[in-house]
């Protein structure tokens, strides 16, 4: 597939923003075909801690085995598609279908049924879950519904050495913050992929980074934007701000002793939810900042909100072609573009 090189690049057609069908697709290319942000190991600490999610339109289940290993299963029971669990646990012993009951050891092994005493050539010992692979990570869970998903380490490689001397491992989970947009997902990710809007959309934090010296990043399966912190009187601390994004749909905020992680997950091909989950290190002088700094990240989230809902009405609007992209602020938006080009197999 040729791709055009950034200073001849254009955005994708509007029809990707608002074309119900282009979701569908995207669900088995897009998101049943990368890593996929779950849960945190906070939940997931003792033998028998559970958590269920939906990933790709598909129910899931993670637990902590005996072994202490994480597994993941799809969240259907093998006799007639009941949930094995329909909310996270702690400690369980084992796992019983809501529906009727089978029961399943933590490895996903059928254990136990009820009432199957008429069932002729049944053995409970040819019946497993059906697993997903997972994978942990400095304090998150990852699962990968699908074979065709690079290995973990070609995905995430570099991230954790590169932010150095900050270690998400020591970060503990704090808070979730759920907004619900009126715009396709993919709006909200070019908004996060580049800077070119600050001066614009975000006075506050323009404020804080350094605009002139803001870089991006380019990685096979991610970009990183960052800059110098200035001027942030205590909201963020000395040193430098982190914005990862990994294809498709994560960010991983970082600033001195502090997480933040959003998850883009799409409810319909022109809404999208958001999740911000903050994690930080019990630091006395981090913990002293953590009010100001959500009270702050708040007023960029309504800032983002009310620009990508105003997009999407212009790429519904059916007066809008591809514009021209910036080669200078808009390389992660190229990036991002192309990734999903070659999961829809398009040429540009």
């Amino acid at each position: 597939m040729g791709l055009l090189p950034l200073e001849l690049a254009l955005a994708l057609p509007a029809r990707f923003y608002s074309d119900p069908d282009t979701l569908v697709q995207e669900q088995t290319q897009v998101f049943a075909k990368s890593w996929q942000l779950a849960g945190h190991t906070g939940d997931l600490q003792a033998v028998g801690d559970h958590i269920v999610c939906e990933i790709a339109s598909k129910p899931i289940l993670i637990v902590r085995g005996v072994d202490y290993e994480l597994r993941a299963f799809y969240n259907v029971c093998k006799h007639r598609a009941g949930p094995i669990a329909t909310c996270k646990g702690r400690a369980a012993k084992s796992l019983q279908c809501a529906y009727h009951g089978w029961t399943y050891a933590l490895d996903g092994q059928l254990r136990s049924t009820t009432e199957m005493q008429g069932a002729q050539s049944f053995q409970t010992s040819d019946i497993r879950l059906s697993a997903v692979r997972v994978k942990e990570w400095n304090g998150l869970v990852f699962v990968a519904l699908s074979d065709e998903v690079p290995a973990f380490e070609d995905v995430y490689g570099g991230i954790a050495e590169r932010i150095l001397p900050h270690d998400l491992s020591t970060m503990h989970f704090a808070k979730r913050n759920t907004y619900e947009l009126a715009c396709n997902w993919k709006v909200y990710v070019d908004n996060f992929l580049e800077g070119y809007h600050l001066p614009y959309v975000h006075p506050g934090l323009s404020k804080v980074l350094d605009y002139r010296v803001y870089d991006t990043e380019l990685f096979p399966w991610y970009s990183l934007q960052h800059s110098p912190l200035r001027n942030n009187e205590g909201i963020y601390g000395d040193g430098h701000a982190f914005y990862y994004f990994v294809y498709p749909n994560i960010m991983l905020n970082i600033t001195p002793g502090r997480l933040q992680t959003n998850r883009i997950l799409p409810v319909g091909h022109d809404r999208c939810i958001v999740e911000f989950d903050y994690y930080y290190t019990d630091d006395p002088e981090v913990q002293a900042r953590v009010e100001s700094e959500q009270a702050f990240s708040d007023e960029i989230q309504a800032e983002d909100i009310r620009i990508c809902e105003q997009v999407q009405k212009g790429l519904n609007s059916g007066v809008y072609t591809a514009g021209r992209l910036n080669p200078k602020r808009e390389s992660g938006v190229w990036h991002f573009h192309n990734l999903l080009r070659h999961a829809y197999a398009l040429r540009p």
